[in-house]
């Protein structure tokens, strides 16, 4: 049947093998940065929860801070990545 075939009507690309392998690296180190970052976290949540009600910015306590600290690094590192990995 005419339409019906779901493959690509361009050609597709063969992958650089060296290029993926190193921005696999890239996302390891990055991921494994935000995972400690978070950890770190939910260790002194866990752990030490006095640590998280003391102020730590304009008022509002470190709990909320680390939070949006946290959501922030992961744009960050997301932005990081894809600056990394763009082709030369």
């Amino acid at each position: 049947m005419a339409g019906l075939e779901h493959r690509a009507t361009y050609p597709v690309a063969p992958e650089d093998e060296i290029l993926a392998s190193r921005n696999a690296r890239y996302g390891m180190v990055l991921f494994v940065t935000y995972l400690l970052f978070y950890g770190s976290f939910v260790v002194i949540s866990a752990f030490w929860p006095e640590v998280m009600a003391y102020d730590a910015l304009f008022g509002v306590n470190l709990a909320v801070t680390y939070g949006f600290s946290l959501i922030a690094a992961a744009m960050i590192l997301a932005l990081v990545y894809a600056w990394l990995c763009r082709e030369k």
